[in-house]
Protein backbone atom coordinates (compact mmCIF):
# COMPACT_ATOMS: atom_id res chain seq x y z
CA UNK A 1 0.00 0.00 0.00
CA UNK A 2 1.71 3.20 -1.23
CA UNK A 3 0.65 6.80 -0.54
CA UNK A 4 -1.57 8.17 -3.31
CA UNK A 5 0.51 11.32 -3.80
CA UNK A 6 3.74 9.49 -4.73
CA UNK A 7 4.74 10.11 -8.37
CA UNK A 8 4.42 7.26 -10.85
CA UNK A 9 8.19 6.91 -11.21
CA UNK A 10 8.73 6.79 -7.46
CA UNK A 11 5.90 4.26 -7.12
CA UNK A 12 7.53 1.97 -9.69
CA UNK A 13 10.88 2.33 -7.94
CA UNK A 14 9.31 1.57 -4.56
CA UNK A 15 7.72 -1.57 -5.96
CA UNK A 16 11.17 -2.67 -7.02
CA UNK A 17 12.43 -2.13 -3.48
CA UNK A 18 9.58 -4.22 -2.12
CA UNK A 19 10.48 -7.10 -4.42
CA UNK A 20 14.18 -6.93 -3.53
CA UNK A 21 14.10 -6.47 0.26
CA UNK A 22 11.88 -8.79 2.31
CA UNK A 23 12.78 -7.09 5.60
CA UNK A 24 11.67 -3.77 4.13
CA UNK A 25 8.41 -5.41 3.03
CA UNK A 26 7.78 -6.83 6.49
CA UNK A 27 8.56 -3.63 8.42
CA UNK A 28 6.52 -1.53 5.99
CA UNK A 29 3.50 -3.84 6.28
CA UNK A 30 3.79 -4.07 10.07
CA UNK A 31 3.87 -0.30 10.56
CA UNK A 32 0.87 0.19 8.30
CA UNK A 33 -1.02 -2.52 10.18
CA UNK A 34 -0.37 -0.64 13.44
CA UNK A 35 -1.55 2.69 12.03
CA UNK A 36 -3.38 2.42 8.67
CA UNK A 37 -4.41 6.09 8.59
CA UNK A 38 -1.27 7.60 10.14
CA UNK A 39 -3.37 9.42 12.75
CA UNK A 40 -1.54 7.83 15.67
CA UNK A 41 1.84 8.69 14.19
CA UNK A 42 0.75 12.28 13.52
CA UNK A 43 -0.55 12.55 17.08
CA UNK A 44 2.85 11.50 18.46
CA UNK A 45 4.57 14.18 16.39
CA UNK A 46 2.09 16.85 17.49
CA UNK A 47 2.48 15.86 21.15
CA UNK A 48 6.28 15.78 20.88
CA UNK A 49 6.49 19.28 19.42
CA UNK A 50 4.10 20.50 22.14
CA UNK A 51 6.24 18.72 24.74
CA UNK A 52 9.30 20.64 23.54
CA UNK A 53 7.46 23.95 23.48
CA UNK A 54 6.18 23.26 27.03
CA UNK A 55 3.50 25.92 26.62
CA UNK A 56 1.95 25.29 30.03
CA UNK A 57 5.11 26.65 31.66
CA UNK A 58 6.63 28.87 28.97
CA UNK A 59 3.66 30.13 26.93
CA UNK A 60 5.66 29.29 23.76
CA UNK A 61 3.97 28.16 20.55
CA UNK A 62 6.66 28.75 17.91
CA UNK A 63 9.47 26.30 17.05
CA UNK A 64 11.80 29.25 16.43
CA UNK A 65 11.64 30.19 20.13
CA UNK A 66 13.18 26.88 21.22
CA UNK A 67 16.76 26.84 22.44
CA UNK A 68 19.33 25.09 20.24
CA UNK A 69 19.70 22.33 22.83
CA UNK A 70 15.93 21.75 22.81
CA UNK A 71 15.88 21.44 19.00
CA UNK A 72 18.76 18.96 19.21
CA UNK A 73 16.76 16.92 21.73
CA UNK A 74 13.74 16.70 19.39
CA UNK A 75 14.99 13.60 17.59
CA UNK A 76 15.47 11.71 20.84
CA UNK A 77 11.96 12.63 22.03
CA UNK A 78 10.40 11.54 18.73
CA UNK A 79 12.25 8.22 19.00
CA UNK A 80 11.11 7.69 22.61
CA UNK A 81 7.51 8.75 22.07
CA UNK A 82 7.08 6.56 18.98
CA UNK A 83 8.38 3.59 20.95
CA UNK A 84 5.94 4.30 23.78
CA UNK A 85 3.00 4.64 21.39
CA UNK A 86 3.70 1.56 19.26
CA UNK A 87 5.49 -0.63 21.86
CA UNK A 88 8.48 -1.27 19.60
CA UNK A 89 11.04 -3.70 21.05
CA UNK A 90 14.50 -2.31 21.79
CA UNK A 91 17.03 -2.98 19.06
CA UNK A 92 20.51 -4.30 19.70
CA UNK A 93 22.49 -2.17 17.26
CA UNK A 94 19.70 0.20 16.19
CA UNK A 95 16.88 1.96 18.08
CA UNK A 96 14.09 -0.56 17.50
CA UNK A 97 13.36 -4.09 16.45
CA UNK A 98 10.26 -4.09 14.23
CA UNK A 99 8.88 -7.27 12.66
CA UNK A 100 12.15 -8.96 13.64
CA UNK A 101 14.34 -6.34 11.93
CA UNK A 102 16.68 -3.73 13.41
CA UNK A 103 15.43 -0.22 12.54
CA UNK A 104 17.02 3.13 13.38
CA UNK A 105 14.80 6.22 13.84
CA UNK A 106 15.87 9.62 12.52
CA UNK A 107 13.83 12.82 12.80
CA UNK A 108 14.40 16.18 11.13
CA UNK A 109 12.35 19.36 11.24
CA UNK A 110 13.90 20.17 7.85
CA UNK A 111 12.90 17.81 5.07
CA UNK A 112 15.94 15.81 3.97
CA UNK A 113 17.98 16.87 6.99
CA UNK A 114 18.18 13.42 8.60
CA UNK A 115 21.60 12.79 10.15
CA UNK A 116 22.64 9.19 9.48
CA UNK A 117 25.42 7.71 11.66
CA UNK A 118 27.99 5.49 9.89
CA UNK A 119 26.89 2.49 11.97
CA UNK A 120 23.42 2.65 10.34
CA UNK A 121 24.83 1.80 6.88
CA UNK A 122 23.23 -1.45 5.74
CA UNK A 123 20.34 -1.11 8.19
CA UNK A 124 16.78 0.13 7.72
CA UNK A 125 16.08 3.68 8.89
CA UNK A 126 12.68 5.13 9.74
CA UNK A 127 13.00 8.69 8.44
CA UNK A 128 10.55 11.14 10.00
CA UNK A 129 9.89 14.78 9.13
CA UNK A 130 7.37 17.23 10.60
CA UNK A 131 7.02 20.96 10.05
CA UNK A 132 4.74 23.15 12.17
CA UNK A 133 4.78 26.01 9.66
CA UNK A 134 3.39 23.98 6.76
CA UNK A 135 1.45 21.62 9.07
CA UNK A 136 2.75 18.60 7.16
CA UNK A 137 4.65 15.44 8.06
CA UNK A 138 6.15 12.38 6.42
CA UNK A 139 7.61 9.04 7.49
CA UNK A 140 9.32 6.48 5.30
CA UNK A 141 11.79 3.61 5.28
CA UNK A 142 15.20 3.53 3.65
CA UNK A 143 17.83 0.80 3.53
CA UNK A 144 20.96 2.90 4.07
CA UNK A 145 23.51 2.54 1.26
CA UNK A 146 26.76 4.52 1.42
CA UNK A 147 26.42 5.44 -2.27
CA UNK A 148 23.25 7.36 -1.51
CA UNK A 149 24.74 9.55 1.21
CA UNK A 150 26.55 12.86 1.31
CA UNK A 151 29.96 12.78 3.00
CA UNK A 152 29.99 13.67 6.68
CA UNK A 153 31.55 17.06 7.41
CA UNK A 154 30.55 17.29 11.08
CA UNK A 155 32.66 16.06 14.00
CA UNK A 156 30.73 12.83 14.51
CA UNK A 157 30.81 12.08 10.76
CA UNK A 158 27.04 11.78 10.44
CA UNK A 159 25.80 11.65 6.85
CA UNK A 160 22.73 12.94 4.98
CA UNK A 161 20.71 11.40 2.15
CA UNK A 162 21.55 12.92 -1.22
CA UNK A 163 18.59 14.80 -2.69
CA UNK A 164 18.82 12.76 -5.87
CA UNK A 165 18.37 9.52 -3.94
CA UNK A 166 15.39 10.47 -1.79
CA UNK A 167 13.22 8.68 -4.35
CA UNK A 168 14.55 5.46 -2.81
CA UNK A 169 12.64 6.16 0.40
CA UNK A 170 9.60 3.92 0.67
CA UNK A 171 7.01 6.25 2.17
CA UNK A 172 4.57 5.02 4.75
CA UNK A 173 2.86 8.40 4.87
CA UNK A 174 4.03 11.32 2.72
CA UNK A 175 3.14 15.01 3.03
CA UNK A 176 0.26 14.25 5.38
CA UNK A 177 -1.57 16.91 7.45
CA UNK A 178 -0.03 17.51 10.87
CA UNK A 179 -2.56 18.47 13.56
CA UNK A 180 -2.38 22.24 13.41
CA UNK A 181 -0.56 24.42 15.90
CA UNK A 182 -3.53 26.79 15.98
CA UNK A 183 -1.83 29.65 17.84
CA UNK A 184 1.06 29.69 15.38
CA UNK A 185 -1.24 30.14 12.40
CA UNK A 186 -3.56 32.81 13.81
CA UNK A 187 -3.18 36.42 12.74
CA UNK A 188 -1.08 38.40 15.20
CA UNK A 189 -4.01 40.67 16.24
CA UNK A 190 -6.28 37.68 16.95
CA UNK A 191 -3.56 35.85 18.86
CA UNK A 192 -2.70 38.97 20.87
CA UNK A 193 -6.36 39.43 21.81
CA UNK A 194 -6.60 35.83 23.03
CA UNK A 195 -3.41 36.04 25.08
CA UNK A 196 -3.83 39.58 26.43
CA UNK A 197 -5.74 38.74 29.62
CA UNK A 198 -3.90 37.96 32.86
CA UNK A 199 -6.58 35.34 33.61
CA UNK A 200 -6.01 31.84 32.21
CA UNK A 201 -9.76 31.20 32.24
CA UNK A 202 -10.51 34.36 30.25
CA UNK A 203 -7.79 33.45 27.74
CA UNK A 204 -9.36 30.01 27.23
CA UNK A 205 -12.83 31.57 26.83
CA UNK A 206 -11.45 34.00 24.26
CA UNK A 207 -9.73 31.18 22.37
CA UNK A 208 -12.99 29.34 21.75
CA UNK A 209 -14.83 32.61 21.08
CA UNK A 210 -12.33 33.73 18.44
CA UNK A 211 -11.33 30.41 16.86
CA UNK A 212 -14.46 28.66 15.64
CA UNK A 213 -15.06 25.66 13.36
CA UNK A 214 -11.45 24.52 13.75
CA UNK A 215 -10.14 21.54 15.72
CA UNK A 216 -8.20 22.70 18.78
CA UNK A 217 -5.87 20.25 20.50
CA UNK A 218 -5.02 19.97 24.17
CA UNK A 219 -1.61 21.51 23.57
CA UNK A 220 -3.22 24.75 22.45
CA UNK A 221 -5.53 24.84 25.49
CA UNK A 222 -2.58 24.07 27.77
CA UNK A 223 -0.51 26.92 26.30
CA UNK A 224 -3.36 29.43 26.49
CA UNK A 225 -4.40 28.48 30.04
CA UNK A 226 -0.87 28.02 31.42
CA UNK A 227 -2.45 26.04 34.26
CA UNK A 228 -2.11 22.40 35.23
CA UNK A 229 -5.88 21.84 35.27
CA UNK A 230 -6.19 23.41 31.81
CA UNK A 231 -8.97 21.06 30.59
CA UNK A 232 -11.08 22.06 33.60
CA UNK A 233 -11.17 25.55 32.04
CA UNK A 234 -13.38 24.13 29.28
CA UNK A 235 -15.90 22.07 31.26
CA UNK A 236 -19.49 23.06 32.06
CA UNK A 237 -19.28 25.09 35.31
CA UNK A 238 -19.68 28.69 36.43
CA UNK A 239 -17.20 30.92 34.64
CA UNK A 240 -15.83 28.07 32.51
CA UNK A 241 -15.74 28.19 28.72
CA UNK A 242 -18.70 25.91 27.92
CA UNK A 243 -20.97 27.77 30.36
CA UNK A 244 -19.90 31.31 29.48
CA UNK A 245 -19.92 30.78 25.72
CA UNK A 246 -23.17 28.78 25.68
CA UNK A 247 -24.86 32.03 26.73
CA UNK A 248 -23.41 33.53 23.55
CA UNK A 249 -24.81 30.67 21.47
CA UNK A 250 -21.47 28.85 21.19
CA UNK A 251 -21.12 25.08 21.65
CA UNK A 252 -17.78 23.38 22.40
CA UNK A 253 -18.00 19.64 21.64
CA UNK A 254 -15.09 17.40 22.60
CA UNK A 255 -14.03 13.95 21.43
CA UNK A 256 -16.89 12.14 23.22
CA UNK A 257 -18.92 10.08 20.78
CA UNK A 258 -22.11 12.02 21.57
CA UNK A 259 -20.28 15.32 20.99
CA UNK A 260 -18.73 14.08 17.75
CA UNK A 261 -22.22 13.21 16.52
CA UNK A 262 -23.35 16.80 17.16
CA UNK A 263 -20.39 18.29 15.30
CA UNK A 264 -20.89 15.87 12.42
CA UNK A 265 -24.59 16.72 12.18
CA UNK A 266 -23.83 20.45 11.91
CA UNK A 267 -21.22 19.76 9.22
CA UNK A 268 -18.26 21.24 11.11
CA UNK A 269 -14.88 19.64 11.79
CA UNK A 270 -15.27 16.62 14.06
CA UNK A 271 -12.90 16.65 17.07
CA UNK A 272 -10.63 13.65 17.43
CA UNK A 273 -9.12 12.29 20.64
CA UNK A 274 -7.91 15.19 22.79
CA UNK A 275 -9.47 17.84 20.55
CA UNK A 276 -12.36 20.32 20.80
CA UNK A 277 -14.18 22.53 18.31
CA UNK A 278 -16.42 25.56 18.87
CA UNK A 279 -19.19 27.01 16.72
CA UNK A 280 -22.24 29.25 17.16
CA UNK A 281 -25.79 27.97 16.70
CA UNK A 282 -29.24 29.50 16.36
CA UNK A 283 -32.76 28.14 16.63
CA UNK A 284 -33.94 26.90 13.26
CA UNK A 285 -36.28 29.31 11.47
CA UNK A 286 -38.00 29.29 8.12
CA UNK A 287 -35.48 31.63 6.49
CA UNK A 288 -32.64 29.22 7.25
CA UNK A 289 -33.63 27.26 4.17
CA UNK A 290 -31.57 24.13 3.57
CA UNK A 291 -29.12 24.52 6.45
CA UNK A 292 -28.83 21.20 8.36
CA UNK A 293 -31.24 21.14 11.31
CA UNK A 294 -30.02 19.33 14.40
CA UNK A 295 -32.27 18.39 17.31
CA UNK A 296 -30.76 19.10 20.73
CA UNK A 297 -32.80 19.33 23.90
CA UNK A 298 -36.08 18.92 22.02
CA UNK A 299 -35.47 21.90 19.68
CA UNK A 300 -34.05 22.26 16.18
CA UNK A 301 -30.82 24.23 15.73
CA UNK A 302 -28.74 25.38 12.77
CA UNK A 303 -25.21 26.65 12.37
CA UNK A 304 -25.51 30.40 12.88
CA UNK A 305 -24.21 33.10 10.59
CA UNK A 306 -23.54 36.79 11.24
CA UNK A 307 -27.19 37.72 10.59
CA UNK A 308 -28.59 35.37 13.24
CA UNK A 309 -29.30 36.88 16.68
CA UNK A 310 -27.29 35.71 19.67
CA UNK A 311 -29.30 33.31 21.84
CA UNK A 312 -28.37 30.85 24.55
CA UNK A 313 -27.32 27.52 23.08
CA UNK A 314 -28.56 24.17 24.41
CA UNK A 315 -26.56 21.87 26.66
CA UNK A 316 -24.48 19.32 24.80
CA UNK A 317 -25.60 15.70 25.30
CA UNK A 318 -23.99 13.87 28.20
CA UNK A 319 -21.06 11.67 27.30
CA UNK A 320 -20.94 7.93 27.84
CA UNK A 321 -19.71 6.71 31.21
CA UNK A 322 -16.05 5.80 30.93
CA UNK A 323 -15.26 8.51 28.38
CA UNK A 324 -12.98 11.18 29.80
CA UNK A 325 -11.35 14.44 28.79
Amino acid sequence: MLPLDISAAASIHAQGLLQADQELVDVHAHLLSLDPTGHRFAGVLRDTIDQLLNGEVTGRFDWKTLFKTEKTHAGTLVEINLQREFKFTDGIDMDYRIAGTEVDCKYSQQFGGWMIPPEAIGHLCLLVWADDYSSRWSAGLLRIDRRWLNGGSNRDMKLTVKAGHRDKILWLWHEQPLPENVLLHLSAPTRDTILSSSSGQKRVNELFRRVQQKRIGRGVVRTVAQQRDYMARVREAKGRARTVLREEGILIPGHFSSHQAVARAFGVEVPRLGELVSFRVARARQHHGTRPRVEIGGELWVLADAADPVETAPFLPKHTEGESD
